[in-house]
């Protein structure tokens, strides 16, 4: 069942969207918790356009910001929160705002986002399920602006756009994301060292980690879902948490005859943060509905409560529900 709109959240249009970003002056561009190269590479390229023409802007991310990230990431300008325009990018929910959550809820005047499962939250949305990556709306919405793209704004995109694909390998590409990236192409982007800093280094202390994970690994439902936990005394005998985990739940991807691959994080004593990542037939957004969060087909999470024992049961349940739900329609269609 589709999210209802609520009624003080207007639909946008990408013109109408432009017009908005172009009506104001003052912007605070918010990121989610976290941060990924999609939600950055957003956050800044937006910035980076709107000082173009002539805007005062700044990015607030309620985390620290990784240093793979400074070829674009940088110091933006101080704005005022009274009065400035608060735009929130890549933010599905108000709930991945983490520690900036109480102080943005309710004032949020755009969201750009591009999830399924968008919340509907700020009081303009817009939102193009399709799109590969928050960037790819982004740059877009440069263009439609007639922003001048500089060099490190096209690495900003193409960082937003590679992470949120897999480096052009997810179900999310199509002629459109590489259209746009041929664009991208044009300016000083140095591509093969964005992607080598995002997909092929890796801390020491993450292959520590690594290591300690797959000694974890559980297989279920005739090897086709994928279990691996990271509890807090791996992540603190390590050295190894926040962002630098990412690389961790794609790990599944690479495994045979694996259609859910779930990664369990501990984030709390008893609060776990659960990342999806499935394969045709399987829904990953569905699954993390039903654990109250949320995401695209192909990747998804949601934050569970309870032991780790708990969580398990709760996910595999899930998994197990939709697994069966997307196999008795296989069968039906045969």
């Amino acid at each position: 069942m589709k999210n209802k709109v609520k009624a003080e959240c207007r639909m946008l249009t990408l013109r109408k969207t432009a017009r908005f970003l172009k009506k104001h002056d003052n912007y605070i561009i918010l990121t989610h918790a976290s941060p990924d190269g999609d939600t950055l590479g957003s956050a800044y390229a937006l910035y980076y356009g709107l000082k173009e023409i002539g805007k005062t802007a700044c990015v607030i991310c309620p985390d620290i910001i990784p240093k793979k990230y400074d070829y674009f990431a940088r110091s933006t300008d101080h704005v005022a929160g009274a009065g400035a325009t608060v735009v929130a990018v890549d933010v599905a929910d108000t709930k991945l705002l983490g520690a900036l959550k109480d102080e943005f809820s309710g004032i949020v005047d755009l969201n750009i986002d591009h999830h399924i499962s968008n919340m509907r939250y700020a009081k303009n949305l817009y939102l193009d399920a399709d799109a590969s990556s928050t960037a790819e709306l982004i740059y877009e919405l440069l263009i439609q602006m007639k922003v001048n793209i500089n060099d490190t704004t096209a690495r900003a995109l193409y960082t937003g756009i590679a992470t949120d694909t897999g480096c052009f390998k997810y179900s999310n590409v199509n002629a459109k994301t590489h259209l746009i990236t041929a664009e991208l192409y044009e300016y000083d982007l140095n591509a093969a060292e964005i992607n080598r800093k995002m997909f092929d280094t890796k801390s020491h202390a993450l292959i520590e980690l690594e290591k300690m994970v797959l000694d974890t690994a559980e297989f279920h439902f005739d090897n086709r879902c994928m279990l691996l936990t990271v509890t807090a005394e791996m992540q603190e005998k390590t050295g190894c948490s926040g962002t630098e985990l990412e690389g961790i739940a794609v790990i599944s991807r690479s495994v045979e005859g694996v259609e859910a691959g779930i990664t369990i994080k501990q984030t709390d004593d008893n609060e776990y943060k659960v990342s999806l990542r499935t394969y045709p037939p399987l829904d990953a957004s569905l699954i993390c509905k039903k654990l109250g969060g949320g995401g695209h087909k192909g990747a998804a999470g949601a934050s569970v409560v309870g032991t780790i024992e708990d969580v398990k049961a709760k996910v595999l349940t899930a998994v197990k529900e939709v697994m069966e739900e997307a196999d008795a329609g296989s069968d039906t269609s045969k």
